[in-house]
């Protein structure tokens, strides 16, 4: 899940995207409501955290300027003012839901789980022959076997996962499973591929299970028996 978070206040916003990151979830962070129209414009996002009180472009402003050319991902408001107005006028402008500031992470994190329930494809389990993706626990096991992944390499694996006969070149998967603010050249999709590859056929799949399409990227090959 990739998500957009517009926050100014980096007491809240540095260790909320740290937690969010945490959670294997791609999170961009933008600093005022600009910038998160600007991303917004750039990119798809499944949810948008947003402030109410931004500077340059207020949440409300930013929240009617998405609705309006048809952004249809979650709007989750954060507000530190808790008045039945402030919740009307943020309902009233697009947003699904709100949260008054301070909140705890976990409830947060329930929060995100309740709207991902709403989508069948984002909790749905997929499976590729013996390797199975487990949305709910944050896995993958190949033969039953949990494969210890790191974050991105989990990411990369279930991005081949839910579109298994789709070519993923690696400025594909750069844009899809990096934020906009880390720099990483395409080298570290090469290397997180070896990665995966050796951690995959330690668990006993076939040598290529990602296979390379020369010229163009990488898919899953082979042991689909499905």
């Amino acid at each position: 899940m990739r998500i957009l978070l517009v926050e100014d206040d980096q007491r809240i916003a540095k260790p909320l995207a740290e937690d969010l990151r945490h959670q294997r979830y791609v999170v961009d962070l933008a600093r005022d409501g600009l910038q998160g129209w600007e991303y917004a414009q750039t990119n798809s996002y499944d949810l948008i955290l947003l402030d109410l009180m931004l500077p340059l472009l207020d949440g409300i402003s930013l929240c009617k300027r998405l609705r309006t050319v048809g952004c249809t991902a979650y709007v989750l408001m954060l507000t530190a003012r808790d008045t039945t107005g402030d919740k009307v006028i943020g309902l009233d402008a697009g947003a699904d839901d709100y949260m008054i500031k301070p909140f705890e992470l976990d409830e947060l994190a329930a929060r995100i789980r309740a709207m991902s329930r709403r989508n069948p494809s984002v909790q749905q389990t997929v499976q590729y022959g013996k390797l199975q993706l487990d949305p709910v626990a944050h896995s993958i096991t190949y033969a039953g076997n949990i494969l210890a992944l790191t974050p991105k390499e989990h990411m990369i694996l279930e991005c081949f996962l839910k579109s298994p006969t789709q070519v993923f070149s690696r400025s594909m998967l750069l844009e899809k499973l990096w934020e906009f603010d880390q720099i990483s050249g395409e080298d570290t999709i090469k290397t997180h591929i070896t990665n995966l590859r050796r951690k995959l056929k330690m668990a006993g799949s076939p040598k290529e299970m990602i296979e390379t399409v020369y010229g163009v990227g990488y898919r899953l090959c082979g042991d689909s028996d499905r």
